[in-house]
């Protein structure tokens, strides 16, 4: 008899501390990383027919280069496609991390980790190895997150891999610029996994305020190309912070909004400017697998 394997897994926004799971940082200082699973997912379907010949597809509610970690949720959904169900979620967060490097990839864990477990966690990343700390805000702390975290599609593309480059260039060569920078973004992983846990709303800003400044000291084309949209925004109150989503100055961009009745205004302003607004909810789930006989 044949089979039908599907396979949903989530993208996720990255709070703080992006960067520092890269392997060439947490070698020296654990990286620490806040992200949050969402319900924007890509979902993989296997068929094995009756003579086990196999189809495979892929569907993604988000373009790769968004932001979202979007192509390391498509290499978790294929290792959780074809491996066998019994087995661990971390387990297939691995191979996907490692069919990467292989692939030439030099990033960190973090996406396959999210994808892999759902929720909100705080990562800590020690050589190879990934310790997981769940983070369970009461569900009033979560509404806070969804309703004044706005996401946005800028359909500005991702800035060039040599900016990447450069800084890890600079790091391995003892850059005390890059390698302050890059501590400063670690602490505000920490800040923010405090801030989640006691449900400090001003500390969320704060982490992500810390964020920012320290992404301009690795270079500031990282951010200018939205920078320039929402400083107005900034300087008329309604926007409290904001981030890129990833590490690659493109695509999806997350907001805090300081009230939540300024909320469709900014949907209405940022969509003028040719901006997708992106409703999204936290994934509590990761891997959802299910298989059919046919």
């Amino acid at each position: 008899m044949g089979r039908r394997i599907e396979v949903r897994v989530p993208s996720r926004i990255d709070l703080a501390g992006g960067w520092t799971d890269v392997p060439v940082y947490c070698q020296n200082k654990t990286g620490e990383v806040v992200n949050i699973a969402i319900n924007q997912y890509v979902r993989s379907e296997m068929i094995i027919d009756d003579e086990r010949k196999i189809s495979l597809s892929y569907s993604t509610d988000m373009p790769t280069g968004s932001g979202l970690g979007t192509s390391g949720a498509m290499n978790v959904g294929l290792i959780s496609t074809i491996m066998s169900n019994s087995k661990d979620s971390l387990d297939a967060a691995e191979i996907a991390y490692q069919f990467e490097a292989l692939m030439g990839n030099k990033g960190g864990r973090q996406d396959q980790w999210a994808s892999a477990l759902g929720g909100i966690n705080h990562l800590t990343f020690v050589n190879e190895e990934v310790k997981v700390t769940p983070l369970s805000p009461s569900t009033e702390f979560c509404n806070w997150l969804e309703n004044h975290i706005l996401l946005f599609n800028s359909h500005i593309t991702h800035v060039s891999g040599e900016l990447h480059q450069s800084v890890w260039t600079r790091y391995n060569n003892g850059d005390e610029e890059i390698s302050s920078a890059l501590d400063m973004i670690r602490q505000a992983g920490l800040d923010m996994a405090s801030a989640i846990s006691k449900e400090s709303k001003s500390a969320v800003i704060s982490s992500i305020n810390q964020v920012m400044i320290a992404v301009d000291l690795l270079g500031k084309e990282l951010h200018q190309p939205f920078r320039q949209v929402l400083s107005e925004l900034t300087k008329q109150n309604l926007v409290a912070t904001w981030k890129a989503m990833g590490a690659g100055g493109g695509g999806v961009v997350g907001i805090v909004i300081n009230n939540l009745s300024d909320r469709e205004k900014i949907v209405s302003l940022l969509e003028e400017k040719g901006w997708s607004h992106i409703d999204w909810s936290i994934d509590f789930t990761g891997i959802y697998r299910t298989e059919t006989i046919l």
